[in-house]
């Protein structure tokens, strides 16, 4: 399941090692930041580029897996 954190310090030193990307389509308004995680039960961290030190979304393996495949064959496109 998907959790929001307020990071805790711990959390937070844990993620200071994390490499954080953003995507190359993102716009400069509007801009999320993921991580992968080499440890603890998240793979991926997400977070707001603009509020690195908010919150931070944590995603398992396989529900982010599943959110990269629907992304690249169009499932949240607006039309």
């Amino acid at each position: 399941m998907n959790q929001i954190h307020h990071t805790p310090s711990g959390t937070v030193e844990h993620l200071a090692d994390a490499a954080w990307r953003t995507s190359s389509r993102s716009q400069t308004s509007n801009c999320v930041e993921v991580a992968p995680l080499r440890t603890g039960p998240a793979a991926v961290a997400l977070r707001d580029s603009k509020d690195r030190s908010g919150p931070v979304l944590f995603f398992d393996r396989t529900p982010w897996a599943d959110f990269i495949a629907g992304t690249r064959g169009g499932e949240f496109d607006l039309h």
